[in-house]
């Protein structure tokens, strides 16, 4: 509980332990202590609503006269003028009750968002006077060098100046696989340091580092406004003072028309401001968007604003990138194509050997399939070949593994692989032994996600992807896909995207899911731009509206069922709190309303609609 929350829970029980001693004294010795009762409802009333009266007052120095602590103010100041000490300090104490309950709420939002983006650093081994020092990592100044152990979350973003390490960037990018980092390679703040001890020299302060932009995105995730709350806001703008115009009306004229009693029909006014009081509205519906932006965040969600969780639920058409989107970006080894005389196992094995000392995907993917430790002593001298492969000395051979070019070089005669995927091709002396397809696997959920959004309600699932035709057209029929479209540069893709925006249906959404990096300009012209794991870019972080942490492509279809799960429950407590009001208003204009009864209208409809705005958190295993 916040401090916030823990000043309004005392304010309500010390209140409302001196409304009941207020209430005993006035049905004990209802006469003979007048004064000292009323000077008691008033202790009551400014322990429990003093900070509202004082706000109303501060606002209307500040022109903001029309808000709930106007009004709330003026009904229960007005109550104990007409006598109706009681009612006047339980409208007030109830208010103080859903006001608890609406600050549960947002800190129970907010901290379900926090908790997923639990990437803070604690602290940072800084190199002072030959030292290292633990200090906040805001002290830390840029230029200055860091240590950091095994274990650790990098703190600051920099350059590795000193050791080499793998990180752990889960949280950052949704990457399972770890990543390596070498000497003079830049690191950010947020990964988990697993391996190595490394020195880095600060490159940005905290407060524009990676890790800072992305909690800052967090906790400014509801700023961005969605047309419900638009609403909302101007509907409060122009409500407020039409109701007090009503009220003074409701008070004054029908006394003086009819020559009735000024006290009850003051008192039916008083009771109309209460009821009229749109915070079940005004608290509700943010209330509803933050809940959806929070149960969408422990899904593993990052949406930037509540605008774009609205955008989802309008979603029709689904575009996707391919690489590091559909599928894995990682590669692993899919078919093996010995020559004549060569066996596939003893070809795997050669490459493997020879490609045993680096580090690059398809070295891995090899070893990977090879599944043995590579025997040290059967390998000699290697030597990398960037931008053809590697040479090897396998068991006393030369050894070539890696592109056509390279057996060309080397004057190897070698067949033009027709599969699909990348074609390694090996060499042993100046013999061709045959090639090895490695392939992008295709993500375990690819096929899930696709119909999932189409059991959403999503009518076209669009891949584009720079690979040729081959490989694009396989993938889509893999997974199910409407269309696709290959060979595609960074350029081509934002054409495709205009002309499907330009043939959508009207105020239908566009949604482009990209790797935040490559993809930047097609997630900035989309409708709804979607990151698969970018937040280790700054270019994601701009380009696009939501990011998926997780990485997995079948949390779009549980994003647009979050959002359109919130917006039903916005739809819901618009209805139900105009409803309520709009039928006890006209109970109180004709005298059928009592004080007691514009309580339920004003804070039991709040505390009801706040407790189903809160329902938009909880994210059932089936969403």
């Amino acid at each position: 509980m916040t401090k916030k929350m823990k000043k309004r829970l005392y304010r309500i029980l010390s209140g409302g332990a001196i409304l009941l001693l207020a209430v005993s004294i006035e049905h004990l010795m209802p006469y003979s202590l007048g004064n000292l009762l009323l000077i008691v409802y008033l202790a009551a009333y400014f322990t429990v609503g003093g900070d509202v009266v004082k706000n109303a007052v501060r606002n209307i120095g500040k022109g903001q006269v029309f808000d709930e602590n106007f009004l709330m103010g003026i009904a229960t100041v007005g109550a104990f003028f007409v006598g109706e000490y009681t009612e006047a300090v339980a409208v007030m104490l109830f208010y103080q009750v859903g006001e608890l309950f609406q600050s549960y709420a947002v800190n129970k939002s907010r901290k379900s968002i926090t908790e997923l983006m639990d990437i803070r650093p604690d602290y940072a081994n800084v190199k002072r006077d030959g030292a290292f020092v633990e200090i906040d990592p805001d002290e830390v100044s840029v230029g200055e060098t860091i240590l950091i152990r095994p274990g650790e979350r990098v703190p600051l973003d920099g350059v590795i100046t000193n050791g080499n390490t793998t990180l752990d960037t889960m949280a950052l990018t949704g990457e399972s696989v770890p990543r390596e980092a070498l000497t003079g390679e830049a690191v950010i703040s947020g990964c988990i340091n697993l391996s190595g001890m490394i020195e880095v020299e600060v490159t940005k302060e905290f407060g524009e580092s990676t890790v800072s932009k992305i909690l800052d995105l967090v906790e400014n995730a509801s700023s961005k406004k969605a047309e419900a709350e638009n609403f909302i806001t101007k509907f409060a703008k122009y409500y407020t003072p039409i109701v007090v115009i009503c009220a003074l009306l409701l008070a004054f004229v029908p006394p003086i028309v009819t020559g009735g009693n000024f006290g009850s029909w003051i008192y039916r006014a008083l009771t109309f401001l209460v009821i009229s009081c749109p915070c079940a509205l005004v608290i509700s519906i943010p209330l509803s968007f933050f809940g959806g932006l929070g149960g969408a965040g422990r899904a593993g969600v990052l949406i930037k604003g509540s605008n774009y969780l609205e955008a989802l639920a309008n979603t029709q058409i689904v575009v996707f990138d391919k690489t590091g989107t559909l599928t894995k970006g990682v590669f692993t080894v899919s078919k093996i194509c010995p020559a004549d005389g060569f066996a596939g196992d003893k070809l795997l094995e050669t490459a493997a050997l020879a490609e045993s000392f680096l580090n690059h995907p398809i070295s891995k993917s090899l070893l990977c399939a090879y599944g043995k430790e590579p025997e040290q002593d059967r390998i000699g001298e290697v030597e990398d070949m960037p931008g053809f492969g590697v040479r090897a000395v396998v068991d006393g051979e030369n050894v070539y593994v890696g592109n056509r070019r390279l057996m060309e070089r080397q004057g190897i005669v070698s067949p033009a692989a027709s599969e699909i995927g990348t074609v390694v091709y090996v060499g042993v002396e100046k013999i061709y032994a045959g090639y090895i397809i490695i392939s992008d696997e295709v993500k375990e959920d690819s096929a899930g996600a696709v119909r999932d959004l189409t059991a959403a309600g999503v009518k076209k699932t669009v891949m584009l992807t720079g690979d040729r035709r081959e490989v694009g057209e396989v993938v889509a029929k893999e997974l199910g896909l409407s269309e696709v479209y290959t060979g595609l540069l960074p350029g081509d893709k934002v054409e495709k995207v205009e002309r499907l925006l330009k043939e959508k249906p009207e105020k239908s959404m566009l949604a482009f899911v990209g790797d935040g990096i490559n993809d930047a300009p097609v997630l900035a012209r989309a409708d709804i731009g979607i990151a698969m794991g970018g937040l280790g870019s700054d270019a994601a972080i701009e380009a696009a509206d939501i990011v998926i942490m997780t990485d997995e492509p079948s949390k779009i279809a549980v994003a647009i069922r979050i959002s359109r799960k919130t917006l039903g429950i916005v739809k819901q407590n618009i209805v139900f709190a105009i409803g309520i009001k709009v039928l006890v208003l006209l109970f109180a204009a004709i005298g059928l309303a009592s004080m007691w009864l514009a309580v339920f209208a004003d804070v039991g409809v709040c505390v009801i609609a706040i407790l189903n705005a809160v329902r938009a958190l909880k994210v059932p295993e089936n969403v």
